[in-house]
């Protein structure tokens, strides 16, 4: 059997340095999308960067899409790319639109006019729900999103099921939850709080500075997600799931947990509440129901909210402590 292709764009992000991994590990040949940019962040697939190809290109371009596809000539494509940030999404709503919705449509553009058999992953948002209707969340609730970024992403959902529908290609969203790695940028606040308590711990500083720790979230390990997402993408029929742990945890208990790490019980102590960080619109609870994905597709989280909370901290540690020598 020839060797399959799979083209990620958005490969240097957290997901992508995953789902690559993954994906060489079940033998395929790998290309990744990534923009020039005058410092080149390739930290989180620097271990496999010799075993994966980059294509220059940008989601804002239709013509370097285009010629990427062209290029890889993939069985799959994982559109991972977007100004992932909510917060960013307030402060660069134009710029949000034209990479979050808009990037999907040229992708998919791109799929139709060059390579209509390959199979289209999009990175759908938990955030699409936004002012939710119902507890849990399923593929049937409807979106109220609540912030640029989540209007973004409904765009890019229903512009591929829109492509589904229209013009018979294999194109699926999947409805991820917040998921997280020792690989989140530091600007979320799961990595924000691992860092800090992990320089906490090293004695750099004293205090740590948060928004709204009332925030519920369903948080799960990227690494576990990603599976979702190439699982998607094996089934004989194009379909949108729901990945997520279905249970939902506080800022404050994602804290809790943190400081328990290292062996620090008062954390309220150490955490100071700014309003700063507080979002115009909160999405107040979140919490996905992922049925559908465990019957049809087989997928399980396997990694434990407790778990992916210590390694994070863990791996702050260690990066922090190397840092410094």
């Amino acid at each position: 059997m020839a060797q399959k292709r799979a083209l990620i764009t958005g490969v240097t992000g957290q997901d992508g340095s995953y789902l690559a991994e993954f994906l060489l590990s079940k033998g395929y040949k790998v290309f990744g999308l990534t923009r020039r940019t005058s410092t080149p962040n390739y930290e989180r697939i620097k271990h496999i960067e010799d075993k994966i190809e980059l294509i220059p290109g940008d989601i804002l371009d239709q013509q370097s899409l285009t010629s990427a596809v062209s290029l890889a000539r993939p069985d799959e494509i994982y559109n991972l790319a977007a100004q992932s940030f909510v917060a960013t999404s307030w402060s660069q709503p134009v710029l949000t639109g034209e990479f979050t919705a808009l990037g999907v449509t040229r992708m998919l553009e791109a799929v139709r006019q060059v390579k209509p058999d390959a199979k289209f992953y999009q990175a759908s948002s938990s955030e699409m729900f936004g002012k939710v209707k119902e507890s849990p969340q399923n593929e049937k609730t409807p979106f109220h999103p609540r912030s640029p970024y989540g209007v973004a992403k409904v765009y890019g959902h229903w512009i591929t099921i829109n492509y589904r529908e229209s013009y018979g290609l294999f194109t699926v969203s999947g409805i991820l939850f917040n998921h997280e790695s020792p690989r989140r940028g530091l600007e979320f606040v799961t990595r924000k709080i691992s860092h800090n308590v992990a320089r906490i711990h090293l004695g750099q500083v004293g205090h740590i500075v948060l928004g709204n720790l009332e925030a519920k979230r369903d948080w799960g390990f990227s690494g576990d997600y990603v599976q979702g997402m190439w699982l998607m993408l094996q089934q004989d029929k194009p379909d949108d799931y729901v990945i997520a742990t279905g249970v939902n945890h506080s800022v404050a208990e994602f804290v809790e947990e943190a400081f328990k790490v290292i062996g620090i019980t008062n954390w309220k102590k150490y955490v100071k509440v700014s309003k700063e960080f507080f979002r115009p619109a909160e999405v107040d609870f979140l919490v996905g129901d992922a049925t559908r994905a465990k019957r049809v597709l087989g997928w399980r989280p396997k990694i434990t909210f407790s778990k992916l909370v210590e390694m994070m901290v863990k791996a702050d540690i260690a990066l922090l402590s190397k840092n410094s020598q």
